[in-house]
């Protein structure tokens, strides 16, 4: 699936009660870590009167193990698109309609029919973006729009790089480097997929989730990540520089779902219609540094994320930015058994 942004919001109802009376009660969210803007909180709690409290999962398997175990307590998750279909088939997700709510007009019409959730019967946009190559260019001066950074590393780099602890990700990064295709069970690619990951990964620092911190500090000098972050870390440090792999890139979307055990479920949607509205949607995105998925939210933005190297595609690399699909179970089971080697 090719996609295209021009800007960073571009592609960044609950029933008849939302306009009435202030709820009260509480709101539990689970969440990506460094993921949520505690002044979006703040206004929610504000209006309705909910105490929110939010907990922090640092990949997609913690948060659906968690789940899956039971007694967590939890209201809302953030999955990734590619997770989605796990969540409903297994029924962990509430059926919320949030197609019916107040401010789903203002949700842009690329992210309402979406594979993962057609007319978005479960869940609303949080946050989208990419995975990357971040550089300190004091360190290394080349081309950095190639995933060659992170699995056959420029000598400046070796030693000095840290790589995202997500499967998903690293995998297709390294299928389309050897001119595979995503999903693919190709075993001759995927043999060369294991074994490029084995010979590169002593050539790296580390697999963790410090970027917007080690990165912009000198820690690290290359990462592979998601592109919010490294924008963080380039606004701390202007010697960094953002770069999209030629070879093939993933595309992600993180989306808002109440669970089927929700305790708040009143107050988990009316989070939902909340976040929908511009303005609220536009303070998700100036926390974490990427686009959401609402219209009309791109004029409350700061001016640094309005034609940012990080939010907005050079014409040459849109077509190597492809959707992070699920992949058949037997073909996730391969993937798993590379990544469990890898991590060996």
């Amino acid at each position: 699936m090719h996609w295209k942004t021009a800007a960073a919001g571009a592609a960044i109802a609950l029933m008849g009660f939302v306009g009435s009376a202030a709820a009260e009660g509480a709101l539990n969210i689970y969440n990506w870590g460094d993921y949520t803007n505690p002044e979006l909180i703040k206004k929610f709690e504000d209006k309705y009167k909910v105490k929110v409290t939010v907990t922090d999962y640092d990949s997609n398997d913690t948060a659906l193990a968690k789940v899956r175990a039971g007694g967590h307590g939890f209201d809302i998750v953030v999955p990734s698109a590619n997770y989605m279909p796990i969540w409903i088939k297994e029924g962990l997700l509430l059926e919320a309609r949030p197609d019916q709510m107040e401010n789903f007009k203002n949700v842009d019409e690329r992210w309402v029919n979406v594979p993962w959730d057609p007319g978005r019967r479960y869940s609303v946009p949080w946050q989208w973006g990419v995975s990357g190559i971040g550089v300190n260019k004091k360190v290394f001066g080349g081309d950095i729009n190639t995933s060659a950074i992170f699995l056959d590393p420029p000598k400046e780099l070796v030693g000095k790089i840290n790589v995202e602890p997500e499967m998903n990700d690293v995998l297709f990064a390294t299928i389309k480097y050897f001119g595979g295709d995503w999903c693919t069970a190709d075993r001759e690619v995927l043999k060369k997929v294991r074994d490029k990951l084995l010979e590169a990964k002593p050539k790296w620092l580390a697999m963790d989730y410090s970027v917007t911190e080690k990165l912009p500090s000198g820690d690290y000098a290359g990462v592979y990540y998601w592109n919010g972050a490294i924008m963080r870390a380039r606004l701390k440090n202007p010697d960094i520089a953002f770069g999209y792999p030629k070879e093939g890139y993933p595309v992600f979307m993180d989306s808002v779902t109440i669970l089927k055990d929700a305790k708040n479920v009143e107050n988990a949607k009316l989070f939902m219609n909340f976040i929908m509205e511009p303005e609220n949607a536009a303070l998700i995105s100036t926390f974490a540094k990427y686009a959401n998925g609402v219209k009309g939210s791109d004029q409350f933005l700061p001016a640094e994320m309005k034609g940012a190297p990080e939010l907005v595609v050079p014409a040459q690399y849109e077509k190597a930015g492809e959707f992070l699909v699920a992949c058949p179970p037997d073909v996730a089971e391969l993937y798993t058994r590379i990544w469990t080697d890898v991590n060996k």
